[in-house]
């Protein structure tokens, strides 16, 4: 069945050039069976492939054509199946279809609709080639494409500037970090004479970095997994991300881009384990992202903002897995976070459709009568991202916190304080938006109602995989990724017995949010003032300002120098400099162009004498 793997990303690519070249041919309706339907087939084909690597394992290489030949370098357009590629497969084809359902009902008044579905089937593709390339080069490509998909879908309401200044930010900062990625390819092409991922991490191709060099390589790949999973420093591009419409966030910010970074890190597991240098770099960049982004979103208002902030939180502790050796346990909370944030964001939406497009929770509360459907499918992975028991947050991020525990101690229990900061900020979204009294405008309250079935299906699927998921996929990361993923080893006590407290705790922390903040907190009316630590907080520590002070500000006043003085001045004075002198000097010779054949012969006669001259001295 592998033989074609090629389907699963052809399927939107072609999607995507049927509704961008038939555009307004199309209607909505056919737009939209033709998007979501493309990305079923290729999420059947999946399936199919899942299947086949839960009894061979073994990895196989598919080549499509010769790419590239110069010299003697040589890539080829080829795609890796393996069992972490194929379970990255089901995550992007099966999230992606739900969310381009759900997205034909919360985007159909839209006048951009067919230019979102062609938008979201380009991403798809380029998700998809980003993890299926065999080779460094496949995966840059898909790295690149996301990163402009990205742009694209931020920016979706390019007629608002915020909106698309939001989209150049996040453009930007990945380029940032798609640099250091790509030097990190080059210097360990320049090592091995490969890009090839099965060429590089044999145990010959290994043995050629020194310690430095691996050191060096894996910085930079991590570099790259910095922009693109929004970790410390370049994550705040991932906040303003929420400008795009929400099912954008849900795809793209929360269960599938932003994990690119912990693909590519977990695909070159190999080389990370060389350097422990680097090893400590991720996991300590992970965890105070983590801790960092959590206590953001204990002040934030907006409740796609906090959602934000809560992936970058859990990507965090995906990094922090990764960095301790637990390469498993990163890639299987990858795949849990996937279902349950897809869902809240996907809830979320629901609320801002209810609302008429209201996004401040203290103008909410009240909503669970309102919108059953939506508040029992968002309780439910409200219950997955704290961490409660047997669902699947709690296999996935219970397992981080044993290996972390296990190999590094102190991460393991900044990462418990960590996973409790995570129960108390997402215990306030949920009471205050569908528990108290409803605290919007009459009109507001007059127009509630639940969403359509195109947009609750979706709700309901997720909701059942928040729940389940971790059973499902648990015993394929213990088994099948072994043979990809090598988690390091070390001795350490086993704190198996202790993982049940963290979830109970996590629901008393929920009960203690009820109580504080839908029957204390003076912050529940929308005008309520924000002052002292909580301002700081709120304004999400001036990080921003901070960057536009030390950084773009100076980088404007370069460019304005350079723009307004030395292109001015200096550039455009050589040139008008050599323009000038020309034409003074073209003035000058016209002169003696006089048409009187008298002077022509004088002259002529004088430059014979003195040639004679010069010749006689």
């Amino acid at each position: 069945m592998s033989k074609f793997v090629y389907l699963i990303p052809l399927f939107p690519l072609v999607s995507w050039a049927i509704i961008g070249l038939a555009n307004r041919n199309l209607s909505k309706s056919l737009t939209g069976i033709i998007a979501s339907g493309s990305v079923l087939a290729s999420f059947v084909i999946s399936v199919l492939i899942f299947m086949e690597k839960l009894h061979n394992p073994a990895a196989e290489t598919v080549v499509l054509f010769d790419w590239i030949s110069v010299g003697s370098f040589s890539a080829k357009m080829s795609f890796l199946v393996d069992s972490l590629s194929s379970i990255f497969l089901l995550v992007i084809t099966g999230i992606g279809f739900l969310i381009h359902l759900y997205s034909t009902g919360y985007m159909h008044e839209d006048d951009g609709f067919r230019r979102f579905f062609a938008y979201l089937n380009l991403f798809v593709f380029f998700m998809l080639l980003l993890v299926l390339g065999d080779n460094f080069l496949v995966m840059f490509i898909g790295w690149e494409g996301v990163g402009l998909c990205s742009y694209l879908l931020i920016g979706f309401w390019f007629k608002n500037i915020d909106y698309s200044s939001a989209a150049k930010k996040a453009f930007v900062m990945n380029r940032i970090g798609d640099l250091g990625l790509l030097l990190g390819i080059l210097m360990i092409y320049q090592t091995t004479q490969s890009v090839t991922f099965q060429t590089v991490f044999a145990k010959e191709s290994l043995g050629l970095f020194s310690t430095e060099v691996v050191t060096a390589a894996t910085l930079l790949l991590f570099i790259g997994a910095m922009g693109k999973s929004a970790q410390i420093p370049l994550y705040t591009w991932l906040p303003d991300a929420m400008a795009g419409p929400t099912p954008v966030s849900a795809l793209i910010h929360a269960a599938t881009m932003v994990t690119a970074g912990i693909y590519m890190v977990a695909r070159c597991n190999a080389m990370f384990t060389m350097a422990p240098l680097s090893m400590d770099v991720v996991a300590w960049t992970g965890t105070l992202t983590a801790l960092f982004a959590a206590t953001i979103g204990f002040q934030q208002m907006d409740i796609k903002k906090v959602l934000a902030y809560s992936t970058v939180s859990q990507l965090g502790f995906m990094f922090a897995a990764l960095g301790v050796g637990a390469y498993s346990a990163g890639v299987f909370h990858v795949v849990t976070h996937a279902f349950f944030k897809a869902l809240l964001f996907l809830g979320a939406g629901s609320v801002i459709h209810a609302m008429h497009h209201e996004q401040d929770i203290r103008s909410m509360g009240g909503l669970r009568s309102k919108l059953p459907i939506t508040h029992a499918t968002f309780a439910l992975g409200y219950l997955a991202i704290i961490g409660f028991p047997y669902f699947s947050g709690w296999f996935s991020k219970d397992e981080i916190i044993i290996k972390a525990l296990e190999n590094k101690p102190i991460i393991g229990y900044l990462l418990i304080l960590g996973a409790l900061m995570t129960a108390f900020y997402m215990s306030r979204v949920y009471f205050m938006t569908f528990w108290g009294k409803f605290r919007g405008t009459h009109e507001q309250e007059h127009h509630l109602h639940e969403s359509p079935l195109s947009m609750t299906l979706p709700l309901m699927v997720l909701a059942a995989l928040s729940v389940g998921g971790g059973f499902l996929v648990s015993g394929y990361v213990e088994h099948n990724l072994a043979t990809v993923l090598t988690d390091l080893k070390h001795e350490g006590d086993n704190h198996s017995l202790h993982t049940m407290m963290w979830g109970v705790t996590a629901a008393c922390l929920a009960i203690a949010g009820y109580w504080l903040l839908t029957v204390k907190d003076k912050q529940l009316q929308a005008d309520a003032e924000i002052d002292g630590l909580g301002k700081v907080v709120y304004n999400k520590y001036y990080i921003d300002e901070l960057y536009n002070s030390l950084i773009t500000k100076p980088i404007d006043a370069i460019a304005n120098f350079f723009g307004s003085i030395f292109d001015t001045k200096v550039v455009d004075g050589v040139v008008n400099f050599f323009g000038l002198g020309i034409h003074w000097l073209s003035s000058t010779m016209r002169r003696i162009q006089t048409g009187n054949v008298d002077t022509y012969f004088f002259a002529m006669v004088i430059s014979i004498i003195l040639i004679l001259l010069f010749k006689a001295l």
